[in-house]
């Protein structure tokens, strides 16, 4: 009798090639990866598809050249590559850069040299799109001015530029000469870090050679509408040059994060404020001065500067204020009622922001989307019963505001539209939580990491008898009350959540860790499937039972694990070797770091039941096994004896 198996692999061979191709040839490299891993003929099917596809999005791993060279063969159609580069060197410059791309990222390269600027602009000439992240920062690795020279004189058609590491090593006598070379087309620059004078050399107005100061050419970007830096100080000097040179400027973000406190002549001031938005085309407007190396603020700018800088700004759709430690109410409340079109706020350490700012909130005609008040310790409960009048809310940050609590939850059950909610650190209890079962529907994070005062009954305070559940993040970090029947009561309710945190938990333990290895979503899917992310970071009851469970066949699609720095260094190793694409912190580091400050990708959903992107990638460095194809249902009937 003809195995099953064999006949639907037989019936494949009938359908023509190129139909298969053409249906497959829709999907994303992961689903493509996927297919290929059902049988013979997909395979074959998968491997053809490759050689011509027009984007390749691989940035879920980190794969090694290895893995990766046949993943890439030769395809003169490919126009969009994106890779996680933590696994790759020089010796992949070849396979990554093609000269018929137009969009290329390139994540985490920190072991390149500043050969991969130089290739590039010598081999992607149609170039539109360049996101370069962390080049060179390993010891030993070296980057020139004449590698951003030779990428910026090749890449005539760039539009969009992301340099993600610290330019400011680049010599300074010869950078402005050197963006001189730039891409007329570009409108959109981020750099990871630059000194504020290379900024106001850049941009700013620079003499003609043997001109008097009469002779002034233009700005060397003017077609930029789009600028993010991140600089040593924000100065009124460079504020002002940005604002004078860049005409067609919609987008300013700038940030800094001083070692000291800054003199005068590197500071921001009422006047620098002034000079914000001279072309009146600002639609978005960032200025955080940041606490990662001293506490230090914009101690300059007070509720005037706020007053000269809304006279220009009632177009603004999108403002965000940081470290503004002498702007008050009345500053603020200026922002508030002269910019009309704001749909994003966003204000962090404002010291004197009271519930007053948002007291006659109704009287505007705004319709703010995403609110966030983080480190804002005299707001109240009051202050959010006035702010969801905007009904319209889909992202809500409050963390680190320790004064809202249960009267804030209610309020904030009103907001049918909320997606992202962040509570840090504030004052709600378990009962407090349960106001929010009429919107957990709806929401894809949350974040209670730090609220003291609950305990396992929140779970069920959250999600009992809710069904078709959206959320992906959940933050249970530094909760010392919650323990392993507080996962269990998680487990229990199926949330299909693909990061889970629970650092500083000290009765979190290996119970926890068996609970959501055995957690099944719905009945159609694999145990412990979606979860992606795991943070474990010194949990109290964590032994090396737990890590036993961490290997395959269990979360078979994980991918960030955080673990006790104090672990067996031999365990971490083996569980490492076990899952070759598995990231492991065991240093205190955040996992995923900023994740809520990068929102466009929370509401994408995956279903896909098991991780065959690993396992195909691992067949071809093994070489293809239908046997092989089985595991996915013996890892399935095996977790059937683990359910809870």
């Amino acid at each position: 009798m003809a195995d099953p198996d064999e006949e639907e692999e037989g019936s494949l061979d009938q359908l023509p090639a190129t139909v298969l191709e053409t249906i497959v040839s829709k999907l994303d490299v992961a689903s493509i990866c996927s297919v290929s891993s059902t049988c013979k003929t997909f395979n074959a099917c998968a491997s053809h598809i490759l050689t011509f596809i027009p984007s390749f999005d691989l940035l879920d791993i980190a794969p090694s050249i290895d893995l990766l060279r046949p993943l890439l063969p030769p395809n003169p159609y490919l126009k969009s590559l994106k890779l996680d580069c933590g696994r790759l060197d020089d010796s992949a410059i070849n396979v990554v850069v093609r000269d018929s791309l137009h969009e290329l990222y390139l994540h985490n390269c920190a072991d390149f040299s500043g050969k991969l600027l130089s290739e590039i602009g010598g081999k992607c000439a149609d170039l539109r799109y360049l996101y370069l992240g962390s080049v060179a920062e390993k010891r030993g690795r070296a980057i020139h001015i004449s590698d951003l020279e030779e990428l910026l004189r090749g890449c005539t058609r760039l539009e969009a530029l992301i340099l993600m590491f610290d330019v400011s090593l680049f010599l300074r006598h010869n950078f402005a000469l050197v963006w001189a070379l730039v891409s007329e087309k570009l409108t959109s620059l981020e750099i990871g870090y630059v000194s504020s004078v290379m900024v106001t050399e850049l941009v700013g107005p620079s003499l003609g050679p043997h001109q008097s100061p009469n002779h002034v050419r233009p700005s060397i970007l003017p077609g930029i509408q789009k600028l993010c830096l991140s600089v040593d100080y924000i100065t009124d000097t460079m504020v002002s040059t940005i604002s004078k040179g860049l005409m067609s400027l919609t987008h300013l973000d700038l940030r800094d994060a001083p070692l000291i406190e800054p003199t005068i002549t590197f500071d921001l001031t009422n006047s620098g404020l002034q000079q914000i938005n001279q072309h009146g085309k600002l639609k978005h407007l960032s200025l955080v001065r940041s606490q990662e190396f001293a506490i230090t603020y914009f101690r300059r700018v007070n509720d005037l500067g706020m007053l000269l800088m809304a006279d220009k700004c009632e177009n603004m759709e999108s403002i965000c204020l940081g470290g503004f430690c002498r702007v008050t109410d009345t500053g603020f409340k200026t922002i508030l009622h002269s910019c009309s079109s704001l749909y994003k706020l966003q204000v962090s350490y404002g010291i004197h922001l009271t519930d007053l700012v948002f007291h006659d909130i109704s009287a505007t005609s705004l319709s703010l989307i995403h609110v966030s008040l983080r480190w804002c310790n005299l707001l109240t409960n009051h202050a959010i019963k006035n702010l969801v009048l905007n009904t319209r809310l889909r992202v809500l940050d409050l963390r680190d505001c320790k004064h809202f609590g249960d009267e804030a939850l209610r309020a904030i059950s009103a907001l049918l539209e909320l997606k992202i909610l962040l509570l840090d650190g504030s004052n709600i209890s378990d009962f407090g939580l349960s106001y929010l079962r009429g919107i957990i529907n709806s929401l894809v994070s949350l974040s209670v990491r730090g609220c003291k005062r609950l305990t396992d009954k929140c779970i069920s305070a959250l999600f009992e008898g809710s069904s078709k559940l959206k959320l992906q993040q959940l933050d249970l970090s530094n909760l010392p009350n919650l323990s392993d029947n507080g996962v269990l009561a998680l487990a229990k309710c199926r949330v299909p959540i693909s990061e889970l945190r629970m650092r500083q938990c000290p009765l979190i333990g290996d119970t926890s860790v068996m609970a959501l290895a055995s957690m099944r979503v719905d009945e159609d899917r694999l145990h412990g499937c979606s979860l992606r992310l795991l943070d474990l970071y010194n949990c109290g009851g964590i032994t090396q039972l737990s890590f036993r469970w961490l290997k395959k066949p269990y979360f078979p699609r994980l991918r960030c694990l955080g673990v006790t720095g104090s672990a067996s260094r031999d365990i971490i190793d083996a569980l490492a070797r076990s899952r070759p694409f598995l990231h492991v912190a065991c240093h205190a580091e955040e996992l995923g770091s900023n994740q809520w400050d990068n929102l466009h990708g929370l509401y994408m959903h995956d279903n896909d039941e098991v991780d065959e992107l690993e396992q195909w990638l691992l067949e071809e460095e093994g070489g293809y096994n239908d046997e092989e194809m089985m595991d996915a249902d013996d890892d399935a009937e095996l977790l059937d004896h683990l359910a809870l």
